[in-house]
């Protein structure tokens, strides 16, 4: 996973906890330990227990001190020697180096703007973050990251070859349709005996469980809105095949949420799909999309099963079947092997999970359906972190990410009036605690309650911040008391990039790929020189995961078309550029978290604003940003 992301870098820690779920492979998780604290020997004010010393009052200092030049001193040699070591190619002494430079400014307790040298060496330390230099000769190294994807059933069974059903079962199934309810044609052949059969294994039985106890969730939402729409409400079971009902489920050709629409099929139906949310992930908006879609199937062929084989692989291919065969019968194509053997296996996996649910016990299936999300709205004036959100409502932030899973950012969209979904009873408390932040704030601030025995120490250590930075953002007195509970405002700094290598697999497109990592296909070109619109199969992708560029949008803001499984060779519309921004340079900033800010470059950034090259940043600058 790459040491050059220096999580220790100012708290730029970033866990990117992606769902997706349509692969039967999912890469190795690598674990990163952060480097050990080095001690440094200078003033370090940070130490001090609560109430704080009179020092703690000062986060700038009017000349350099003895203490910041010792500090100076000893982070240039770390970051000189780790330069000299990646030319050298030696690149774990390169990572200690350059970690070692980290670990020094964040001990020190000093701000980066107190010294404009200090600054310069916070801002070099992240153009090593973003060098693609580097990282690419450091690529050789790196393992596998983790595939933010759980694979979805469909996809990991659709392919297998199973032997012959067992017979007993079929008896079982034909006494079982006599007996429930059903909606849908159900049907009892070799096909459908043969998933049946799989089902009462140990691994089908596993799979077959997960998505009944996921569904409780959402059970009731979807067969209302199906009734609501005018299907068969059995056709909750084709989500169940899809997706295990994940809504962050994600495939490798791009298909997203509990029914696994793709990009341009579910702009079609009307899910909304920007740089902030993806309504595809929305269960219930997805359930009404999805209902329609299958509705305007059955208007095309009559059939639900053929509907079925259409929602898999597309309308124009069991059209095509249709005509080279003749039949209009789902069984007669897939016995002339006229469909892609995905969709062959498809519409028997999802009429065996009707089967296996509707009595799982006959089956030897146990089940502990989850329970409904019960949540109230919030309406917000300004966009707010996630983990803020959590904080001020009590929560923890997956409580929050799991009845929110349209949102594709850990910050909610830049849109006045936007309704967050918070659990029930939360929202007094999160109007309340949010108060004490400013809005401006809300997006890189977060709130920590005191616990018996903390120190500011302790705290800063926590979030990778110094401690001057929190004393500034709450406004202390020299001798403020802080007791236990006491809600205090923390600034933390923004995510880190971090490289991953990537491996392309069959099936994986550019497009499914990029939705994956918060990028964009175009990134994806321009960093492995790719200049088709195909993954390159087999080959070893590098991805830097992070850089929020994903779900880009067009100046009108509709999202980028993207090319299907089926017509990979559609180009992918590139985002117009924005005009030029104005930043006013505040306290504590460097140009490094600037260009963090603004998803740039400190190069770009010192191009664009050439008063910059004889002289550091100053609170004040005025910065041309051009996105």
């Amino acid at each position: 996973m790459g040491k050059y992301r220096f999580a220790a870098l100012a708290g730029l820690a970033a866990c990117v906890v992606l769902l997706g779920g349509c692969e039967e492979t999912a890469t190795k998780q690598v674990a990163v330990r952060p480097p050990a604290p080095t001690p440094v020997r200078i003033l370090d004010f940070s130490r001090q227990p609560l109430p704080f010393p009179d020092q703690l009052a000062y986060s700038t200092w009017p000349e350099p001190l003895p203490a910041i030049d010792a500090l100076v001193e000893q982070v240039q040699a770390s970051y000189d020697a780790g330069q000299l070591a990646s030319k050298e190619k030696d690149f774990d002494k390169a990572d200690e180096d350059f970690n070692r430079a980290t670990n020094l400014l964040l001990a020190s307790g000093f701000e980066a703007d107190s010294d404009p040298r200090l600054s310069k060496l916070v801002d070099q330390l992240g153009e090593v973050v973003q060098s693609d230099e580097l990282a690419a000769a450091k690529g050789a190294e790196e393992q596998e990251s983790e595939t933010p994807a759980e694979p979805a059933p469909i996809d990991e069974i659709a392919d297998l070859t199973l032997p012959a059903g067992d017979p007993r079962l079929a008896q079982k199934a034909e006494k079982e349709l006599l007996s429930v309810r059903h909606d849908l044609p159900l049907t009892i052949n070799d096909s459908v005996l043969q998933y049946l059969s799989f089902f009462t294994t140990t691994r089908g039985r596993a799979i077959v469980e997960h998505g009944l106890e996921r569904g409780g969730r959402y059970d009731g939402m979807i067969r209302r809105v199906l009734q609501q729409e005018g299907v068969p409400q059995d056709l909750i079971y084709l989500a169940q095949a899809e997706s295990a009902f994940q809504p962050q489920a994600v495939s490798r050709a791009g298909a997203r949420g509990i029914w696994q629409f793709m990009p341009y099929r579910g702009e079609e139906y009307d899910l909304e799909r920007n740089y902030w949310i993806d309504e595809r992930s929305d269960p219930e908006k997805a359930t009404h999309a999805a209902a329609r879609h299958l509705r305007d199937l059955y208007g095309m062929f009559g059939d639900w099963y053929l509907v079925m084989a259409a929602y898999n692989s597309g309308p124009l291919n069991v059209a095509k079947g249709i005509e080279r065969t003749g039949y209009a019968d789902f069984w007669e194509l897939k016995k002339r092997n006229v469909l892609p053997k995905q969709t062959q296996n498809y519409v028997p996996i999802i009429l065996a999970l009707a089967l296996v649910a509707k009595d799982p016990a006959a089956y030897g299936v146990h089940v502990s359906p989850e329970q409904p999300p019960v949540e109230e709205p919030v309406k917000l004036s300004h966009p707010i972190n996630l983990g803020l959100a959590a904080d001020a409502a009590g929560v923890d932030v997956d409580d929050i990410r799991a009845i929110n899973p349209e949102l594709l950012r850990n910050v909610t969209p830049n849109e006045d009036g936007f309704q967050l979904a918070l659990p029930v009873g939360t929202v007094k408390n999160f109007e309340m605690n949010v108060a004490q932040v400013p809005e401006d704030k809300w997006t890189s601030w977060r709130l920590h309650t005191v616990e018996e025995g903390e120190t500011l120490s302790d705290i800063a250590r926590h979030y990778r911040v110094t401690v001057p930075a929190i004393v500034a953002a709450n406004h202390l007195e020299a001798h403020a008391t802080m007791p236990a509970g006491f809600l205090m405002n923390v600034p933390t700094p923004p995510p880190v990039v971090r490289l991953v290598h990537y491996r392309v697999r069959r099936g994986d497109s550019l497009e499914g790929i990029a939705d994956r990592y918060d990028v964009t296909v175009a990134e994806l070109k321009r960093w492995n020189h790719i200049t088709g619109n195909r993954a390159p199969r087999g080959a070893r992708l590098r991805i830097y995961a992070g850089s929020g560029m994903a779900a880009a949008t067009t100046s009108k803001g509709k999202p980028a078309q993207s090319s299907s499984p089926s017509a990979a060779n559609t180009p992918t519309q590139v985002p117009e550029k924005s005009a030029p921004v104005a930043h006013k340079v505040e306290p504590g900033e460097t140009l490094y978290s600037i260009a963090r800010q603004y998803q740039t470059t400190v190069s770009a950034l010192r191009e664009s604003n050439p008063f910059l090259t004889g002289r550091p940043l100053q609170v004040g600058d005025i910065l041309t940003i051009l996105q």
